[in-house]
């Protein structure tokens, strides 16, 4: 597959629209709006000209040089598989994939979805071919984890989900894991409930969040703690991946504490606006 497209522009999008440029394939890169538009631009641009600085690519200008940037979703019509990116909200998801299978022309393109909780059965029933819709969830940051989890549903043909592995693995270089159709797959079913626990013992005092993260990180060789991983992650996707869980299996575990709740109804979600459960300049 040479020609790939991805819907949205933000973080992750961006990070698959990268990673496939970087591996000299032909990326179109669908937003709504012209602001969209630009942002996604200078989100790519800014991400490439620090990997050119670290060494870790020979030109942005010439990565560059693969990815468009357009408005709008027609312009996806000639490509072989397509990655949606949006934010985490399952009517969102459902009408783009519906709107995504009258527009790409090909039936045996494979479309995809970076969702991080949605069933992917959800998104499949929405088009005319179900055996061609696949889980292909990235991890932020794109460009340098190498983890992708791919999730076909009931429908999935297997010759899908091969052709998935190859692109994942073979032409972008990464490394898949097979999960079943649950919401939350097998990374955020096990992360989630580990950040929620993190939020209700801030919320109950227990602990401050410098402390909770220092523990974790010092005390268990953690990368970083509980709660700046949510603050990376973005904390209305963190909750929305919550209410994807609980809505599943109602678990107590996967329920949204209500500190999660003020804090993205206040607007506070992380790096992404600068403040969460720590403060970012």
């Amino acid at each position: 597959m040479q020609r790939v497209g991805v819907v949205g522009c933000g973080l992750m999008g961006a990070g698959i629209a990268e990673v496939s440029a970087r591996a000299e394939l032909d990326v179109v890169v669908a937003e709504s709006g012209q602001a969209a538009v630009d942002a996604g631009r200078a989100r790519l641009e800014a991400s490439l000209a620090r990997a050119e600085s670290r060494g870790r690519i020979d030109s942005a200008e010439q990565v560059l040089a693969r990815i468009r940037v357009v408005d709008g979703i027609e312009e996806l019509a000639d490509r072989e598989v397509v990655v949606e990116a949006v934010v985490e909200d399952e009517r969102l998801k459902v009408d783009l994939f519906s709107r995504l299978d009258a527009t790409v022309s090909s039936p045996e393109a494979i479309l995809a979805s970076n969702t991080s909780s949605i069933p992917i059965m959800k998104l499949a029933v929405a088009t005319k071919r179900p055996t061609h819709v696949v889980g292909v969830h990235f991890f932020n940051p794109v460009p340098v984890l190498s983890l992708v989890e791919l999730v076909p549903s009931l429908l999935t043909a297997s010759t899908t989900t091969e052709r998935a592995r190859f692109f994942v693995q073979d032409q972008l270089g990464k490394h898949a894991i097979d999960c079943q159709d649950r919401a939350g797959f097998v990374v955020n079913a096990l992360l989630i409930p580990f950040v929620l626990s993190a939020i209700r013992m801030l919320e109950s005092g227990f602990a401050t969040a410098e402390d909770i993260d220092e523990g974790l990180v010092r005390g268990a060789a953690h990368p970083q703690g509980p709660l700046a991983l949510a603050d990376l992650i973005g904390l209305d996707t963190v909750k929305a991946v919550a209410e994807s869980l609980y809505e599943e299996f109602k678990e107590p575990l996967y329920a949204s504490p209500p500190l999660l709740a003020r804090m993205v109804e206040a607007g506070l979600l992380g790096r992404k606006t600068g403040r969460g459960f720590h403060t970012y300049s």
